[in-house]
């Protein structure tokens, strides 16, 4: 497991201003290191949006004396002192251009004030547009200095404003803001930057370059979904989107019904709503072409992903260096499934950040598989606006501790806050008490060698993404308002997490198996794929593969409890017809019909996994909930019992928690069930049986 630090290092009562991160200095790297950290996200570099002068200025620039004086360095002696620690430093991709106000000398060769300006000198803007057309040449160097013969559009012609050429924009042609990140009432813009252009991918390989060149460990891609991210404000309507539709269209090998005396030469799927009277963004879901459109979106932005993650890993080997490539994989919707394929780690900014979500934990560490999964929080729509007030009024250190000890015991990482994001709006960046992040950091390193991918669980909760892509609405896409400012949670969740949810709920031990769907990637699934679980659930799985199909068969040939909740597929009749397959009425039934693996009478607020460890061990990973907001702890229980099915053969338990006060005593065997007795159970903690 890889213990990730959400490095923003923004300062404390100041916006978080994007894209450009503040300076670094020596003394952060040893807070890092004495919280155990292996890799930190949205961590450096992040200026290439604004620049590439500017982006070389944060790697390389010169720091004065008096900055030395207080350990400042620059982003590239951040990398490599972080190296020399076993620090990974990813350099962060932006998908946007941004603009700034500036205050310059008279002679233009000087900036006195950029984005916080105070009246000191000659006004003007600063950003990518003047960059790319070289409007300040005694502040930044040319941008032939980059791109000796310039960057031509898909025409040939040479591109002169970058910001026109490759804007995302809505069903009108207006250009889209990512809102989120805009502090409100500055004067400051960004523009979101269409990655189907290849204008803007040839640009981002000279970010790329830049960062690689500044040693970067790896590089983080935000936004992976680009441009799918413009949904929730009525995009993508630029002239490459248009065009690609149109094209997508053409070489479908069914034409949709609604085109059917269409001329598809000139199609412009903008111009054909809007003649019918839909604007993208009323009932948009249910816009005609809209699965099409998606199957388009959903295509490129596999194909450009996978572009510009080989182009990173090949230029580093041929500056003789060997890079991970990481993403922000954002609610880990279907779509970023097939990217995984290109990255070394997988970084989601969960959507909605809550006291309490195990079944979302446990979807993301079936969507990781193999591959470690890094979670950063999300300040929008979720609980840490008040988790910050309160830490910073010495209150709520148990809720901060659940936060990163859920994620650990559920299977994946939840990043250490280190001036980490709050939003546009907020004036405050996150850290948490360091004390806090010093015992979290130690014990998830002193203890690494009980975390696995691998698992003991006999349960299994089917997620299959090519159902997920095939409901009639996706509504759970981008929220109810689908605006990442809010982040608000909908009503119908559908099928799989109403059932995950449930199971979660009522105490269950399961794993989620990932289904992919085979449009966008290899279908990996094999007919051993199920063999270790005694129970199957396919909520919602409306579409299987033939691979997957197989693994469900097997599962109910050799008797395994298979039960279906919600819509089967009903072009497997070797699925629903046969005679072992239970169906439940509501997914949310599966929690009552599904045999326990585990029972905890006196734990009923309590979250589980079992990890296989590679020695064949168990491991029980065990977080309460019971969080008491009158004392502000999660009280430690004096006495538990636990009962547990395992394979036979372990004879020995030992207990381990942060504060060291948990025990453990296996008091009988019968077979393969065991039964424990636990002594001073605290919020978080592991049970390691041996042999």
């Amino acid at each position: 497991m890889e213990r990730g630090v959400y490095f923003d290092g923004w300062f404390p009562r100041q916006h978080c201003y994007h894209p450009s991160l503040p300076p670094r200095r020596l003394t952060m790297i040893d807070d890092l290191s004495a919280y155990r950290a292996t890799m930190l996200v949205w961590s450096a570099l992040g200026g290439g949006v604004v620049s590439l002068p500017y982006l070389e200025e944060e790697a390389h620039g010169q720091v004065p004396p008096r900055f030395r004086f207080y350990g400042f360095l620059n982003d590239a002696e951040f990398i490599a002192e972080c190296s020399r620690r076993g620090i990974t430093v990813f350099g962060v991709v932006f998908e946007h251009a941004w603009e700034f106000p500036v205050e310059l000398n008279d002679d233009e060769s000087a900036v006195l004030a950029m984005n916080e300006t105070r009246g000191a000198g000659k006004p003007g803007w600063l950003g990518l547009r003047e960059f790319w057309q070289n409007r300040y040449p005694k502040i930044w160097a040319s941008f032939e200095s980059y791109f000796p013969d310039g960057i031509r559009d898909a025409d040939g012609q040479p591109v002169i404003d970058p910001l026109e050429e490759c804007a995302q924009r809505n069903i009108h042609g207006e250009p889209l803001h990512a809102l989120w990140i805009e502090v409100p009432g500055a004067e400051h813009y960004n523009i979101m930057m269409e990655r189907n252009n290849p204008v803007w991918r040839e640009y981002l390989k000279g970010v790329i370059r830049t960062q690689i060149d500044a040693g970067v460990d790896g590089i983080q891609f935000d936004e992976a979904e680009t441009p799918i991210t413009s949904l929730q404000y009525g995009g993508c309507f630029c002239h490459t989107c248009m065009k690609g539709f149109r094209t997508f269209l053409q070489q479908s090998p069914v034409r949709p019904p609604e085109l059917t005396d269409e001329d598809l030469t000139t199609f412009h799927y903008g111009e054909w709503l809007l003649s019918r009277g839909y604007d993208f963004t009323t009932n948009r879901e249910q816009t005609p072409l809209f699965d099409a459109y998606m199957s388009f979106q959903r295509r490129n932005i596999v194909t450009y992903f996978g572009e510009l993650a080989d182009y990173a890993r090949e230029y580093a080997r041929q500056q003789g260096r060997q890079i991970k490539i990481t993403g922000n994989f954002f609610n880990l919707f279907e779509h970023y499934y097939p990217m995984r394929e290109k990255v070394d780690v997988l970084v989601t900014e969960m959507r909605n950040t809550t006291h309490r979500q195990p079944a979302w934990y446990r979807h993301a560490a079936g969507f990781g598989g193999e591959k470690p999964v890094v979670v950063v929080e999300n300040p929008y729509g979720g609980v840490v606006p008040d988790l910050l007030k309160a830490l910073q009024a010495g209150r709520e250190f148990d809720r901060f501790r659940m936060s990163i000890y859920e994620a650990a015991a559920l299977g994946v990482n939840m990043s250490l806050p280190y001036g980490s994001w709050m939003g546009s709006e907020i004036e405050d960046a996150f850290y948490a008490p360091d004390e806090l992040c010093i015992e979290a950091g130690n014990f998830l390193a002193d203890h690494e060698d009980l975390f696995a991918t691998t698992s003991y669980s006999r349960q299994a909760v089917i997620f299959s993404a090519g159902s997920a892509f095939r409901r009639v609405a996706p509504p759970d896409l981008m929220g109810d308002t689908g605006d990442n400012r809010e982040n608000r949670q909908i009503a119908d969740r559908g099928p799989f997490w109403t059932a995950a949810e449930a199971l979660s709920d009522a105490g269950h031990v399961y794993d989620v198996v990932y289904f992919p769907d085979d449009t966008l990637g290899n279908d990996h699934i094999t007919a051993d794929a199920l063999d270790q679980y005694s129970t199957v659930v396919l909520p919602g799985c409306s579409y299987l593969t033939d691979g997957q199909t197989a693994a469900v068969v097997r599962a109910l040939d050799r008797g395994a409890q298979v039960i279906a909740a919600d819509d089967l597929c009903s072009d497997r009749p070797e699925i629903t017809e046969h005679p072992a397959l239970q169906r439940v009425a509501q997914p949310a039934d599966v929690a009552e019909a599904v045999e326990r693996q585990l029972i905890g009478p006196e734990l009923s607020e309590a979250a589980y996994t079992i990890a296989r460890l590679p020695d064949g061990d168990a491991a029980i990973h065990l977080i309460r909930y019971d969080y008491d907001p009158v004392t502000d702890t999660v009280p430690v229980l004096d006495h538990a019992r636990l009962e547990v099915t395992l394979p036979e053969g372990f004879t020995r338990v030992t207990a381990f928690s942060p504060d060291d006060g948990f025990r453990a005593d296996l008091t009988s065997v019968d077979g393969q069930t065991y039964r424990l007795r636990l002594d001073n159970v605290p919020l978080y903690g592991i049970l390691h049986l041996s042999r």
